[in-house]
């Protein structure tokens, strides 16, 4: 389908605001905290919609499209399972020492409540972890242009090989986003990343309505799809019984637990949101207000995955299990449009497994459905909603990266006593850095059909084993900087032994893991992830109690306001009831279990 003069008109208006609120933005951005915590001067509602809304990128429009079309409605355990949880924990327990020891980033804290060593190796791996998400959206974001053939004519006119509009729609994409960064800091992406949010919802909205409309509605996906996509937790009893290839143990440990609760309460990504709110109230709201928006999120981001799915192959009427590679003759059979083969970049052949059968590009799912359903004007809608996913991801990790690198690797180990001005400079210097440091990672994300895998194998690896740390280091005293920084060490070496002794099924040992050696085959590279996640967690906090219980601990007062049992007791500011985070968290938790039960 060709853009009309009203898709590029609507797209074009975006990139004017995108960039006009980066110019606002940047009058305010004359010190560190201005350019790093947004002067710590952002009202809850607005902290709360930039919380989720730098959650919200491509990785997630995309990916969880992908893994819905990939693994069903099991997706939604991301969200109800995956989020809320860890978002209520860190909004009513964890954000008072964010806040309130007045850190500017996640390795600061820790080098508060331990010591050096421990915050330079966080900071090593968050630094490396940020840079692999946004090239996770910059690698999306290019996708999306090859999928809808934008750049095809000037190419060809100006003799140019079609394989380049890959590698120039990443080199514009970074170039975007490093101008309004680079110009407003952490308030420029926030305040665009409100408007992101607005734009994501306007944009997936209309297509799940058009797309269920088509289908039958959700009966019609039930009838067409059967209970293995789209009953969250059919054949949860086994790994071998579910398309997430994992049992109702690994699930609730693996995604519910350790991955959950390491991205949302130790990833300085989202924390950093929080940490610009403009009280220690409105901080603690920040997750929460997120928290009441995320858990409605699966119905416009994962839904488009099934569509697709049901408009183009009936693989499990009967409930019986299918692995999806294997329908994959039968829905380019039926239409090559919606889910196609995924093509080698280099070769132009379509990629294979082990057993020689062609995989899926589940990453075109929700794109290939914009261009079935939307006419001109509302494609240039949707395709403006897909921009606005990948600016407010991409814009997130560059954020988050700019202020660790600046704080807890440039300032703490190269240069200590330099001015405020200067670290302003050496953070939008670090802007430039990390998106340059972005586009190698983008063709690594290149390697994986679900982009989602690959985003997940990453948090395995860094926020699994920080969890753990995390935990012990915030309620229980004892928990030493040696024990601290040893079991960190021990969580990601233990991650990298366990990915590389695994293989997920139908893979070739690589990039996915067995790299050492293949001792054990998950059904699927989330259920590796799981574990993975696991077994790091595992190791890291056993390792950090038995090295805490054999070293010597600091003094008590210097832990006050650093672990649970040496802070005060927060007293709640006179307010609504409502308004207060303790009631606000139960009213969410009650609701995710509703919806669990809904979708069971």
């Amino acid at each position: 389908m060709q853009l009309g003069a009203v898709d590029w008109g609507i797209i074009a208006l975006y990139l004017l605001f995108v960039l006009g609120i980066g110019l606002v933005a940047a009058r305010g951005a004359k010190s560190g905290t201005d350019f790093f915590l947004a002067g710590r001067s952002i009202p809850a509602w607005v902290a709360g919609l930039a919380f989720i809304s730098a959650n919200l990128g491509a990785q997630e429009v995309i990916g969880m499209g992908a893994s819905g079309a990939k693994y069903g409605i099991s997706t939604a355990h991301f969200y109800w399972i995956g989020a809320i949880p860890a978002m209520v924990f860190i909004g009513v327990f964890m954000m008072p020492f964010y806040y309130g020891s007045r850190a500017r980033s996640v390795p600061e804290y820790l080098r508060m409540r331990f010591d050096e060593k421990t915050r330079a190796l966080n900071a090593v791996t968050f630094a490396i972890m940020t840079i692999l998400s946004s090239g996770v959206s910059m690698y999306a974001l290019a996708k999306l242009i090859q999928t809808l053939h934008v750049f095809d004519v000037p190419f060809e006119r100006l003799g140019l090989p079609q394989a380049w509009i890959f590698h120039a729609a990443i080199l514009a994409s970074a170039l975007v986003v490093l101008v309004y960064i680079y110009l407003g800091g952490l308030k420029g992406a926030i305040y665009n990343e409100v408007l992101q949010f607005f734009l994501i919802v306007a944009g997936f909205a209309p297509l799940v309505w058009l797309g269920l409309k088509q289908v039958g509605g959700w009966h019609g996906l039930e009838t067409t799809l059967g209970p293995s996509y789209t009953q969250a937790w059919h054949g949860m009893a086994h790994a071998t019984t579910n398309r997430l290839g994992v049992d109702w143990f690994g699930l609730s440990m693996g995604l519910g637990f350790v991955l959950s609760f390491g991205y949302w309460c130790t990833d300085f990504l989202v924390v950093q949101r929080a940490l610009a709110a403009n009280s220690m109230s409105a901080a603690r709201r920040t997750p929460l207000i997120a928290a009441g928006v995320k858990m409605f999120i699966p119905f416009i981001v994962i839904l488009p995955g099934l569509i697709a799915i049901a408009l183009t192959a009936a693989p499990d009427k009967a409930g019986a299990m299918t692995h999806p590679v294997a329908v994959a003759g039968a829905i380019q059979q039926h239409d090559p449009g919606v889910i196609p083969i995924k093509i080698d970049s280099a070769t132009g052949k379509p990629m294979l497994d082990a057993r020689g059968q062609p995989q899926l590009d589940y990453d075109l799912a929700t794109p290939n459905l914009l261009l079935r359903y939307f006419p001109t004007g509302m494609l240039g809608v949707g395709l403006t909603a897909l921009l606005a996913s990948f600016m407010s991801g991409m814009a997130g990790n560059v954020t988050a990266f700019n202020t660790v690198f600046t704080y807890d690797i440039y300032q703490a180990y190269i240069r200590k006593d330099a001015d405020d001005r200067h670290y302003l400079r050496v953070g939008r210097l670090a802007t430039a850095l990390g998106i340059s440091a972005s586009i190698a990672a983008a063709y690594i994300a290149s390697q994986f059909n679900n982009i989602m895998d690959l985003l997940q194998l990453t948090m395995a690896f860094v926020n699994a084993p920080v969890f753990a740390t995390f935990l012990l280091g915030m309620f229980w005293k004892r928990t030493t900087g040696h024990g601290a920084f040893t079991g960190l060490a021990t969580g990601i070496a233990a991650a990298a032994l366990h990915h590389g002794l695994t293989l997920p099924l139908d893979n070739i040992p690589g990039v996915k893991g067995g790299w050492l050696a293949v001792t054990h085959t998950y059904p699927s590279e989330m259920a590796q992830n799981f574990w993975t996640a696991i077994w790091a967690w595992s190791a890291c906090f056993v390792v950090t109690i038995a090295v805490s219980l054999v070293t010597r601990r600091g003094p008590e007062e210097a832990l006050a306001g650093l672990t649970y049992s040496l802070t005060p007791k927060i007293s709640e500011p006179p307010g609504p009831w409502l308004a207060r985070p303790p009631v606000l968290g139960a009213i969410m938790i009650v609701a995710v279990i509703v919806l669990n039960i809904i979708f069971r």
